[in-house]
């Protein structure tokens, strides 16, 4: 059998609200990748952090006696305790199943470039979702940018730079020439720039299918998954007309992106990153349910994102 390369996209809003629930919720994601890690296939696995991390923010804001905490901060920490948890599911999992792999958590740097015009126009949402009430308060008491998110509710944004690079990439590779199964860019990565004195982290979140992407990239990767709450990509989602996308090549993709068929804090990001990754490494991406990790990989299931 050969072995492949694979990077894993988990959605944020996959994991848990608080700790306990986020650990029942990552047994479930170690068992629907199982079936890959059994193969032998290299896995580096992408988790988002969007609600954790505006938690965390959050909780330092709103305390009497805690500093506040700089975003990069909240960002390593989300990082940190995801990261724990998902290597704990897996590592409990492979000893289970008697397995020979090794899982590691790598705290990961990426490359922002602080010029980004996304730093004037926060666009990327973390935290909670709040009703209009409670969004108009937070506004106005903690001077934070809330918006409407694809008709759930209200939630801050923050700036969302585009990765440039992975400033531990080296790790990672080294990592995966040893076939550890490896948790990096957790969050998107930690959003750093850099000066004459060296990196510095910044107050920002990178998207994490946009880091997934990169990830993938610098390891050549033979598939991008990102992982969702849906099982295709859908036109006209949750209406009437819906229609389901199987297979459908870039160029196809970026026209329906140019109709405004997709929204910026849903499927949007998903399939920009997908098109990100195909388009420079000439290999496909898929977007399905996390139930059907495996079998959008091996049986096509998902939509399939293929090379012009």
């Amino acid at each position: 059998m050969t072995m492949s390369k694979y990077v894993i996209s988990l959605g944020g809003n996959a994991l848990g609200k608080d700790p306990q629930s986020q650990k029942d919720l990552l047994k479930h994601v170690s068992l629907a990748i199982l079936p890959l890690i059994k193969e032998g296939h290299d896995i580096v696995l992408v988790h988002g952090n969007g609600p954790q991390v505006g938690m965390i923010n959050l909780a330092f804001n709103e305390s009497n006696s805690t500093p506040l905490m700089p975003f990069a901060e909240c960002g390593a920490m989300s990082q940190g305790y995801i990261g724990f948890h998902i290597q704990n599911a897996l590592i409990n999992l492979i000893e289970k199943e008697k397995l020979n792999r090794k899982v590691t958590t790598l705290v990961t740097q990426v490359l922002v470039d602080e010029n980004d015009p996304r730093f004037k126009n926060p666009s990327k949402p973390i935290g909670s979702f709040y009703s209009k009430e409670e969004a108009d308060e937070l506004a106005k008491s903690l001077g934070y940018d809330m918006v409407e998110d694809a008709g759930r509710g209200y939630r801050r944004v923050v700036p969302s730079p585009l990765p440039i690079d992975v400033i531990e990439k080296e790790s990672l590779l080294a990592l995966l020439e040893k076939h550890h199964i490896v948790i990096s860019g957790g969050g998107g990565g930690i959003p750093v720039v850099k000066n004459d004195e060296g990196y510095h982290g910044v107050d920002a979140v990178i998207d994490k299918d946009f880091a997934s992407a990169k990830i993938a990239e610098i390891i050549e990767a033979d598939a991008l998954i990102i992982l969702t709450a849906v099982d295709h990509v859908y036109l006209n989602f949750n209406e009437p007309n819906q229609i389901k996308l199987e297979k459908i090549h870039v160029d196809e993709l970026e026209t329906l992106i140019e109709d405004n068929h997709f929204k910026k804090g849903s499927m949007l990001p998903k399939v920009e990153a997908c098109i990100s990754f195909v388009k420079k490494s000439g290999h496909k991406a898929i977007i399905a349910s996390l139930d059907e990790a495996y079998d959008a990989i091996v049986h096509h299931k998902g939509t399939e994102i293929l090379p012009r």
